[in-house]
């Protein structure tokens, strides 16, 4: 039965059929996974942004001969494609985030919230520059 409303409980589906809490064992380390992969999608988006500001980069000073400048572009396309991977890659953990935390499970809801505060304090709250690119947490 798919619940509609939070409940508090350790019997839960997540995600797929054969992923199921029957003990407190297995719904804690539900609960340790969900807090690991909502910290890792964190430290994942803070690796994009960094790639990004990578791909972004203008060099400081034109060479006189002009020979450093294929090298840039390829830096700069690699940075841009390894930007565009990494989108994917999070934008994938970011939808299973959401997906887990409609299982409307109490547990899973403060275990993926709790994640992406503290993958925030590790990974991204020493960002020099603040861009507010979007503030849903799994987009």
């Amino acid at each position: 039965m798919m619940h509609m409303t939070l409940y508090w409980g350790k019997d839960i589906t997540l995600l797929i059929d054969s992923w199921k809490t029957d003990s407190w064992l297995s719904y804690l380390l539900t609960l340790l996974a969900c807090f690991l992969f909502s910290s890792f999608y964190q430290y994942m988006e803070d690796r994009r942004l960094r790639f990004r500001s990578l791909a972004s980069s203008k060099p400081s000073q034109p060479s006189s001969a002009g020979a450093d400048v294929p090298l840039l572009q390829k830096h700069r396309r690699s940075a841009t494609l390894a930007t565009a991977v990494l989108f994917g890659i999070n934008s994938a953990i970011g939808y299973l985030l959401m997906l887990a935390i409609m299982s409307f499970n109490g547990g899973v809801f403060l275990a993926i919230v709790l994640g992406l505060a503290v993958g925030y304090l590790f990974f991204r709250c020493a960002d020099e520059e603040t861009t507010a690119e979007n503030v849903c947490a799994c987009a």
